[in-house]
This record gives C-alpha cells, structure tokens and sequence, in this order.
C-alpha cells in the first residue's frame, strides 16, 4: 500500500504565496503542494492597481488566472473561499472552513503567506462611504463607485504616502479631479527629504493634484452626489468618492492563534522560518529579522530562499540595495531609504535632469532619492555602492533553521 506524502501547504494565493509556489516547483514537481485562500484565488499583481486607469485596464483585465488556471500551472490543489480556522502544530494538522463544511489537513511543511490590510482612519458619520485598495476586490468596489460618476468625478484620497500618491497621479491622468489630506507636512513623508519632497509635491501639484497637507478628516456626511469631508482646520471638501491609502498593517491572527512571536509582522528569521518547526512566513505578513519591507523586490527574494529551504537545501534571505521606483510619471521619482535605525545626513543636489539626495553616514552612501529624469539614469550606478541590507552568510543545516 502507498501513502501519499504530506503537502506543503501556503496559506494566502496573493502574489507572495504564488510567486513562492512558482520558485518551489521549479525544485521540487512531485511534492504536493495545497494553496488556500479565503477569497478567489485570483493570481494579479498588486502593484499594477494604483496605475490602471492610466493604462485604460478595467478590474476584470487585472487577474492573469483564476483558481482553476493556477492548478494547472503550479500542479497545486488551489482551494479559493477557505479560510484555516485552527492550527495543531503537534499535529501538523490545519482545521478548514470550506465550502464544503469543515475538513482537516495535515502538512509537510505549513508557510502562512497572509499579506497585509489596510488600515481604515477612524472618521465620525459616513464610514461607509470610505473605499481601501489594497486587493482585486477593494479595487473592483473602488472602480464601481467611481464608474457611477462621469469623467470629472472629485475624489478626496486619505493619505499621501507612496500608494496614496501613485492613486493620485493615476486618477489625474485619467481626468478625474483629486484632493489628498494627510496629516503630515509633505508627500512621501517618511521616505524623503524636505527639498526633495517638496518638489516633488510641486510636480504633482502642477499635474493636477491638490494637497490639503498637516490636517486630516474629521467627519464625512453623505450628499446627493457623494459626501461633504470636514477637515481638522475646519475646512471642508465636497467629493463623489473618497480613497483612504494610510498605510498597511500586517495579517498576523492566525500566527497569533498558533502562538508564534509576531512584531509588526510575524517575526521570521533569514530562513523565514517561525518560532514554531516546519512553520515559515512570507511577503506583506512576514518581519525578517527586524525588517518589514511590504515592496515587490524583497518578497522575491524571500521567495526564491524560502523555495530551496523547503526543498531541502536551507537558504537565508539576501537583500542588496532595493531602489521603489515610484509609479508617480507626472514626477518620476526612485528612492532607496537607508536602514532606519542608521543615523544620516541628507545631501541634496539639483541638476538638469531632476533632483538627487544621498543619505550618507560620512563618506559610506546608506540610501538615496532621485526625482525627475535622473531618477532613471542614476539608479542603478548609485545602488551599487549602497551595502546589502542583509548580506550573504553562510548557509546552515535543516536543524539550525527554526527562530530561536
């Protein structure tokens, strides 16, 4: 009698639980492999939702394979509208709510790719009125109250941080009018320097968007055609639609449920591994060695490390200098952030092509900022002489892997 080996098992089909799925098969196509996920399964790219309407992409032209599409190619059993309801680590089992009923299943290895969630502002009166886009799904409800208005319909956007930003320009482009608020002084406000940020702020200004910068909404009241926002000065702003973008915060319930250490994430070593054996984390959910970095770059290479460990060969995360560039045309823009707990100091330089800003701590460059046509000439010779954030080290055995 054969027995069919345990599964690897990856809680969440976002991009970082199927980019994981796709490097994995690469080394391993025999294993089985079970993706859950509590909405459709849906495989996209987040990233390309806060610059669709500039690229004239409605929300059914976003997905790239639905659940079905994924089995096939991943050779995985893909379970959409399932959500993991307990974990027994002793066990290696998970307890599902599916379709179905409740089932069970136990697994090889268990990686909890659960992303992140936008974090919705606390505003008196019409709550509901408040759109997030952090998915497929917050995105199709957005673009659905948006389509109810014509072209030139008024969206107040919460929040002028990277997304808060990239929305902005995107619904310029597309010709709706804009007014972001955010509490803070300046655009980007965390990530660049004054002059720089300023500028910057100019540049989209002169695009068409309209800041409302150190105040924030207070009370939304529904009218005819949308909602009257009563800001902090006691300003008000009269929009059809209203976008909250303040930030995101890491889904770590049911790392917390199985008793893992989470900080702002759920906190993983190089190997990504948790406190728990044959338990791993990965993307929006996951704090690597102290570091929460919710960008494209380092879930890849989380990825691609994760795969060879699961596959046998245990392998830390690397981070090299990881430039955003910043989907803003109206004001291109590429910034890589020095490490936060690094003290620096900002040198600024205006040129023919844009503006540049190094952090430097003496003479060792820890990060820049590149606005304008620079930003596309300059960053990669610039990274290059950033050191890794997490350098190479070497590699350990199978038993060195879990977090102490």
């Amino acid at each position: 009698m054969t027995t069919t080996a345990a599964p690897l098992v990856i809680v969440g089909a976002g991009m970082a639980g199927y980019t994981l799925a796709r490097e994995w098969r690469k080394l391993d196509s025999t294993t089985p492999l079970v993706i859950i996920a509590a909405d459709a399964a849906t495989n996209y790219a987040k990233p390309t939702l806060s610059n669709a309407l500039a690229g004239n992409k409605a929300p059914a032209q976003i997905g790239l394979a639905d659940a079905s599409k994924m089995t096939g190619q991943l050779q995985a059993e893909v379970r959409p509208f399932t959500r993991v309801t307990a974990i027994d680590s002793a066990l290696q089992q998970l307890t599902l709510q599916t379709p179905d009923g409740e089932q069970t299943l136990h697994y090889q290895s268990l990686v909890l790719a659960t992303g992140s969630t936008a974090i919705r502002p606390t505003i008196t009166g019409a709550s509901d009125a408040l759109h997030t886009a952090n998915s497929l799904w917050e995105y199709e409800a957005f673009r659905q109250a948006l389509d109810q208005h014509d072209s030139q319909a008024h969206v107040l956007l919460i929040g002028a941080g990277l997304i808060g930003c990239e929305f902005a320009n995107d619904l310029c482009t597309a010709g709706h009018q804009v007014t972001v608020v955010d509490l803070a002084d300046k655009p980007l406000g965390r990530l660049l320097p004054d002059d720089v940020a300023h500028a910057f702020q100019e540049r989209l200004a002169a695009s068409g968007v309209q800041f409302k910068l150190g105040q924030t909404v207070t009370a939304l009241a529904p009218t005819g055609s949308g909602y009257i926002a009563t800001l902090s000065s006691g300003d008000q702003v009269q929009a059809n639609v209203v976008l909250s973008a303040i930030g995101l915060k890491p889904n770590t319930t049911l790392a917390e449920q199985l008793g893992l250490q989470t900080d702002h994430g759920i906190a993983v070593n190089r190997y990504l591994a948790t406190s728990l054996p044959h338990v791993y984390a990965l993307g929006d959910c996951a704090n690597v060695a102290g570091h929460w970095l919710p960008y494209v770059m380092p879930l890849m290479q989380q990825a691609r490390a994760l795969a060879q460990t699961l596959s046998g060969t245990p392998t830390t995360v690397v981070y090299p200098p990881m430039p955003v560039a910043v989907k803003t045309p109206a004001a291109p823009l590429v910034v890589l952030s020095p490490p936060p707990a690094q003290m620096v100091t900002w040198h600024s330089e205006a040129t023919e092509d844009g503006l540049i800003a190094k952090a430097l701590q003496g003479e060792q460059l820890l990060g820049f900022v590149l606005l304008g046509a620079i930003a596309g000439k300059q960053r990669l010779a610039l990274a290059k002489q950033v050191p890794d954030l997490l350098p190479p080290q070497p590699e350990a055995t199978t038993s060195d892997v879990t977090l102490n």
